[in-house]
């Protein structure tokens, strides 16, 4: 009852990005229940059926970090006091952020069951399984899978921490005014590490499944198939681009103070690094998506296959994710600077100066990731080159 009364007297772009997570939730939902129905449709090839199912983890977790990413940039986090007084305590906040994520993929499971069960009644037996009564166990734990792990990792991801005894008080990484905000994360080094060992594994996987007869797996939307070495490379490659996205973003902030900066570039590096990681993680898997896709486009984009509708509902649903992730997060990244930019108002320091640090703070990374997610795209791209 409580997180109904806080979304109702949400603002209208709180209430958007919750519309996002059940939009995100509906589309994910539809996916599973869609590989439950071609699993009843074909009962003989139980292989092709988990396949599908296990696409689907893909959408499923970029629909959960959409979520978590909602629930960290919402007011109530900043509801600590009234809570309390309600006597909800130190666990009022990620309770209540969990209780209102649930609610909107809760939302999002009924309208994904609501449209499967329309455009099941409309397909050929074989596609959704028809011909067969549906599973109401089974469709049921899929369709709950999503508002229960996205609830669990929203009130994990806010659930108070103790802080070390002996960290001093100004190295609080809370505040996102302090020092400490500034160090340069540690995942670069280990990501580019990892990105290159995917990719070595990629090329070796593919010369040797081509001498050999490995057993291939399939991708989805009759792309072909893949050996799976070649997959758990990939996996390997876009898991270091997310590893090194927020020292990949803390260097961009500190390329752009070197060498005697202005009050331009010094504000806009500043800024940067202070927030890398709160938003370098969310351009990591935006990096890894779209290397992903311009693989896709570079493999499939000119030949006669084509993406099936769930192929390219999955693909919508990741990238839609991914972006809103991103821009989520800088709203996060923007809301804790308020106290900043208003201090540096006061201070006299231009509108036009606030906004030109901004713009110079996206043009940096993207100038620094572009070219970095096509080369890895390019490399990514080559082994699975027929």
């Amino acid at each position: 009852m409580l997180s109904l009364r806080v979304a109702r007297g949400s603002a209208p772009t709180v209430l958007l990005r919750r519309l996002l997570v059940a939009a995100t939730s509906a589309g994910t939902g539809f996916l599973l229940l869609a590989a439950l129905g071609y699993a009843m449709g074909h009962p003989g090839n139980p292989s092709a059926a988990g396949a599908r199912l296990a696409w689907c983890v893909v959408p499923f977790a970029a629909a959960l970090q959409l979520s978590v990413a909602v629930s960290r940039s919402e007011p109530s986090g900043r509801l600590h006091s009234g809570l309390a007084a309600a006597g909800l305590g130190r666990g009022g906040v990620p309770l209540l952020a969990a209780a209102t994520t649930a609610l909107s993929c809760a939302l999002g499971s009924v309208v994904a069951l609501l449209v499967f069960l329309e455009v099941r009644g409309g397909t050929a037996p074989d596609a959704f399984g028809s011909d067969r009564p549906l599973p109401v166990a089974g469709a049921l734990t899929l369709l709950a899978a999503v508002p229960l792990l996205a609830a669990a990792a929203s009130a994990a991801s806010l659930w108070p921490r103790r802080a070390a005894p002996s960290a001093p008080a100004s190295a609080d990484a809370e505040d996102p005014g302090t020092l400490s905000a500034v160090t340069a994360p540690a995942g670069l080094p280990w990501g580019a590490a990892l990105t290159a060992i995917g990719l070595a594994i990629e090329v070796t996987a593919d010369n040797l499944s081509r001498s050999t007869a490995t057993d291939l797996l399939p991708l989805p939307g009759g792309l072909g198939s893949a050996a799976p070495t070649v997959l758990a490379g990939w996996a390997l490659t876009a898991a270091g681009m997310v590893l090194a996205g927020p020292g990949l973003v803390h260097a961009c902030g500190r390329l752009l103070a070197l060498h005697r900066p202005g009050a331009l570039r010094l504000l806009a590096g500043r800024t940067l690094q202070e927030e890398s990681p709160r938003i370098g993680r969310p351009v990591g898997v935006l990096c890894a998506v779209t290397a992903g896709a311009l693989a896709a486009l570079e493999l499939y984009g000119t030949g006669d296959r084509e993406l099936g509708p769930l192929t390219g509902l999955a693909a919508a649903l990741i990238t839609i994710c991914a972006l809103g992730t991103v821009l989520t997060a800088a709203l996060e990244a923007r809301r804790t600077r308020e106290h900043s930019t208003a201090a540096l108002v006061q201070l006299g320091v231009p509108a036009s100066l606030l906004r030109a640090a901004a713009g110079l703070r996206c043009a940096v990374v993207l100038v620094v990731v572009i070219p970095l997610t096509v080369l890895i795209a390019q490399l990514a791209a080559s082994p699975l080159a027929v």
